[in-house]
């Protein structure tokens, strides 16, 4: 959680947008001079006055002043004509004044820090100027995303009709007709993307998802984009396992076929030597990137068992692998191994899975290998199931055969241990030694990346064609981790890997704790309506409580998701480390929680209504901090994007922050109200909801 940060003079104009009207020039034309505010402003201490003026020009308020303002925030002078023209003339002047008095002050105030260099510590300057400047690009850009008035602040407009599935960077037509092939039109584009400030709505018959466990095996099928045939022609091995009913889709885990999905888990573990699926977490396996993961029903099956399952797949227009997975409410996003690397940090999962998911692992090279190798953990398992890896079959198919042995050959010059293979699935250990590659033969595989090019964690980086992950500190086999859930909680040397101590994230942790009471305590009494319950009283058992998974925007060390499962809440969160922040996630994804590196500028890689509480601490902090490419308006939209209706939004930041950002829930929609927080007046809650709105576009 990040430090309080200083609050200067936007924070007194922070606390009065609440109180502004819409309609401000409006009412300047309406006012009238009032005799007793003239003699009541002449009387007021002009320095007070001189302070608060400006202000109150940009932020009117509508509570009688002690000073004698009149209802339109200005106060009464006898020099200034009384038409309303002239008034609405000097406001513009003021207001143009009072920017150009802060620009001349921030140059005045650098100037004399400049000019003190010869009397003054060098690290002092340095603090203070730092401090004065960050100051003046909070306060300016306040002042700047405020004084643009009603238009930014008027009510946004619903998206057309087929946005309701709209997930920006992933359009594959025009990727398509800029010449993009090869697999590359379904990665991610950014760059060609165009945002838009509108709000999707939902299908037209669309129903709040069912809550867990049963929201888990059943979902509506208006709720996503697939049809009956998309569901009755899946060929996964996870996609047989549904059944489409008359509005639902059900997804049977357990099935009796000889390919359900808790023998196939079953299978898994006696491979890698283990009794059942539930001794993974004792073997070192807590998180697993499931490529190509069906509907995810792997992953919804070892849920029970305390592991986490990322599914990633690629972007698809309908019948959507991720989207029907986050609708079951399980960890998903939109991921591909085309042409990038994937945005987490190298040495990042227990394991990698892939059934039948699509991805021809014998092409370009065995680059795509690479890649698993990067973000798999020293130790850690490779499970493809594919028709490729049947033996009986190969042997009939020389195609298939060659494909296997290119697969086959690279694995060991990776340095991986082939366990077991059976049937159409083969298991690989990563090695736990790093002399490993160098005791290879001379040009027998693939080299070990430069310390230049060995970066920890990519976002988007082109696929790089040497192994990753040898030269970092991080390097732990899996089997000398602490296992689970002792792992959330790293210890002194542990943490000393990632520049930190004992007392940080214990400090942190306790702040979280005490935030996750608060946070229930404010947010019960409506999360679990239809089973009521008083604050500080346990949360009843599922199905009743709604909040099945959590996006923190700004995750810092996880202490959040932590938090959350200390206090026994069922479910899961995805960590998000903004690309421009300090980068805990390696930390993050070594304490047993699953996230991801995102610049938050940029569209997040998932479809629309994916979670059910957004929290972001300090976020608009950061942002404003950074050079900006993007207004809070982008980020808010994107939100709302990613909300399913009925979801919360919390945010945790500066008071004046906070107070801005509730200005513009109006034009969201939000149900909104800002918390004051007793432990801290420097900063603020500010808790939404997102209306379930039914309303279609034209």
């Amino acid at each position: 959680m990040s430090r309080p940060l200083h609050r200067g003079s936007s924070g007194a104009a922070g606390e009065r947008i609440s109180g502004s009207s819409n309609d401000f020039w409006d009412s300047q034309m309406k006012d009238k001079t009032d005799k007793e505010d003239l003699e009541r402003r002449a009387s007021s201490d002009n320095n007070s006055i001189a302070f608060r003026f400006p202000i109150r020009v940009l932020f009117p308020d509508n509570s009688p002043s002690k000073h004698g303002n009149t209802g339109n925030g200005f106060a009464s002078d006898p020099l200034i004509a009384s038409t309303p023209r002239s008034r609405h003339k000097l406001a513009l002047l003021l207001l143009k004044l009072s920017l150009v008095l802060i620009v001349i002050l921030a140059l005045t105030g650098s100037f004399w820090w400049t000019i003190s260099i010869s009397t003054t510590s060098r690290g002092h300057i340095y603090h203070g100027y730092r401090r004065l400047q960050q100051q003046l690009v909070s306060d300016l850009w306040h002042i700047g995303e405020l004084s643009l008035g009603s238009s930014r602040l008027r009510d946004l407009e619903f998206c057309p009709q087929e946005f309701e599935n709209h997930v920006p960077c992933f359009n594959v037509s025009e990727n398509l007709a800029l010449g993009l092939s090869d697999g590359n039109e379904y990665d991610r584009h950014c760059e060609y993307g165009m945002r838009q400030n509108c709000l999707v709505l939902p299908p037209v018959k669309y129903k709040i998802p069912l809550r867990w466990p049963t929201g888990r095996d059943v979902i509506w099928v208006a709720n996503v984009k697939i049809t009956a045939q998309e569901v009755l022609s899946s060929g996964s091995l996870t996609k047989r396992m549904m059944m489409l009913e008359e509005e639902q889709i059900s997804f049977r885990s357990a099935s009796l076929m000889f390919d359900g999905v808790e023998d196939y888990s079953h299978q898994i573990a006696e491979m890698i030597g283990l009794r059942n699926e539930s001794n993974f977490i004792q073997a070192g396996v807590r998180t697993i990137l499931d490529i190509g993961c069906g509907y995810g029903s792997f992953g919804a099956h070892l849920f029970s068992s305390q592991i986490l399952t990322m599914c990633i797949a690629n972007y698809e227009a309908s019948g959507s692998q991720v989207q029907l997975t986050l609708e079951r409410g399980l960890p998903a996003m939109i991921g591909s191994f085309t042409s990038k690397q994937l945005p987490y940090p190298s040495l990042s999962f227990d394991m990698l899975h892939c059934a039948r998911c699509g991805i021809d692992w014998d092409q370009r090279d065995g680059i795509l290998l690479i890649e698993v190798d990067r973000v798999l953990k020293p130790g850690g398992y490779f499970v493809w199931t594919s028709p490729i890896t049947n033996a009986e079959t190969f042997r009939r198919n020389k195609v298939n055969q060659k494909r296997w042995n290119l697969v086959h050959d690279f694995a060991e010059n990776l340095c991986w241990e082939m366990l077991s293979q059976q049937d159409e699935t083969v298991v690989w250990k990563k090695t736990s030694k790093r002399n490993c590659y160098s005791s290879r033969k001379p040009g027998s595989g693939p080299s070990i990346c430069s310390k230049g090019h060995d970066v920890e964690s990519p976002y988007y980086r082109p696929l790089q064609a040497c192994i990753g992950g040898t030269q970092s500190r991080r390097w732990i086999p899996i089997e000398e981790r602490t296992t689970w859930p002792s792992r959330a909680n790293p210890n002194k040397s542990e943490l000393a890997i990632y520049g930190l101590h004992q007392e940080e994230l214990s400090e942190d942790a306790e702040t979280w704790k005490m935030a996750v009471r608060n946070y229930w305590s404010l947010l019960s009494p409506l999360i679990f309506s239809d089973h009521p319950k008083r604050p500080g009283d346990e949360d009843p058992s599922p199905p009743y409580n709604m909040l099945r998974n959590v996006l923190d925007m700004n995750a810092h060390f996880g202490g959040f998701n932590s938090a959350l499962l200390e206090a026994g809440k069922s479910m899961w969160v995805m960590n998000v480390i903004p690309s421009n922040g300090p980068n805990y996630l390696p930390l993050i994804l070594d304490r047993g929680f699953v996230g991801v590196l995102h610049d938050w500028c940029e569209p997040f890689p998932t479809y629309p209504r994916t979670y059910d509480l957004v929290h972001a601490a300090g976020l608009l902090s950061l942002e404003v901090d950074h050079q900006r490419r993007c207004t809070i308006l982008d980020l808010f939209t994107e939100i709302d994007r990613l909300l399913r209706p009925e979801g919360w939004v919390i945010i945790h930041d500066k008071a004046a922050l906070v107070e801005s950002a509730r200005a513009l829930t109006t034009g969201l929609k939000w149900d909104a109200r800002v918390v004051e927080i007793e432990s801290n007046s420097d900063e603020k809650l500010l808790i939404c909801q997102k209306p379930f709105f039914k309303k279609q576009a034209n």
